[in-house]
């Protein structure tokens, strides 16, 4: 059944689905640089942000529940470290989460019709990987903009998961909760995987769970124990893979 299923979606994938990606990519995107010249960049990303991502997850269609909503203070600004298992978790995350937040993104992004400038007006990281000095010194310059309940979201293991495993973490993100004295707060995404696997153009509707856990103060980390920081945020994420 499942296969005649996605023989039938096929049409309505290439037909009605991919176009309204692409157009409502361009609109919003276009609308942001309005957007954000009349008002502020909090508005303008709930606006072209959120309600992009929800209208793409609707016409998939997705069905996403959150956990944990709880362990969020509106106030409080968060380092989020978030498993990365495919493409829709941007999706899942902007359209669902429910927090203001800047994404770290890699620097390729920014040339992509709509979605560049988008993100670039509303005040998103972009980070050049193949330099070193680059990517600190975009991290640095963000930092400003991690205040008063706007957090900062990173995917720690750099790329998606290939068969759907928690990989090592890279230090950024910790090492940014450190330098900004604000907790971290782990998350994890399910489903996601089999709505759009890695690598393929392979999209079938489906089910995503977001898992929001208790933030991990940063009281008593350093750069030398840092790595006591990251264990436990991947042992927190891998807790409900």
């Amino acid at each position: 059944m499942k296969k005649v299923l996605h023989i039938l979606y096929q049409p309505y994938k290439w037909l009605v689905f991919i176009p309204y990606l692409a157009a409502s990519t361009l609109f919003f995107g276009s609308l942001t640089i309005i957007l954000v010249m009349v008002t502020n960049p909090r508005i303008t990303s709930f606006i072209c942000g959120v309600i992009w991502s929800r209208l793409n997850g609707y016409l998939t269609p997705i069905c996403v529940s959150v956990a944990g909503r709880e362990h969020i203070e509106k106030k409080q600004s968060y380092v989020i470290v978030s498993n990365h298992r495919s493409q829709y978790d941007i999706f899942v995350l902007y359209g669902w989460l429910g927090i203001d937040f800047k994404w770290v993104m890699k620097q390729e992004l920014r040339k992509v019709p709509g979605i560049g400038i988008g993100c670039e007006k509303v005040g998103h990281i972009f980070i050049d990987r193949t330099n070193h000095e680059r990517a600190l010194a975009s991290l640095n310059e963000a930092k400003s903009k991690i205040v008063n309940g706007t957090s900062v979201i990173f995917f720690p293991e750099g790329t998606r998961s290939r068969d759907g495993s928690l990989g090592e973490f890279k230090k950024g993100a910790f090492k940014m909760a450190l330098d900004l004295g604000l907790p971290v707060l782990p998350i994890t995404i399910t489903g996601t995987e089999k709505i759009l696997p890695p690598n393929t153009t392979d999209l079938f509707p489906g089910k995503a769970k977001i898992v929001i856990h208790p933030p991990i103060g940063i009281a008593g980390y350093t750069d030398e124990t840092i790595q006591e920081l990251m264990d436990r945020a991947h042992a927190a994420i891998r807790s409900a893979l």
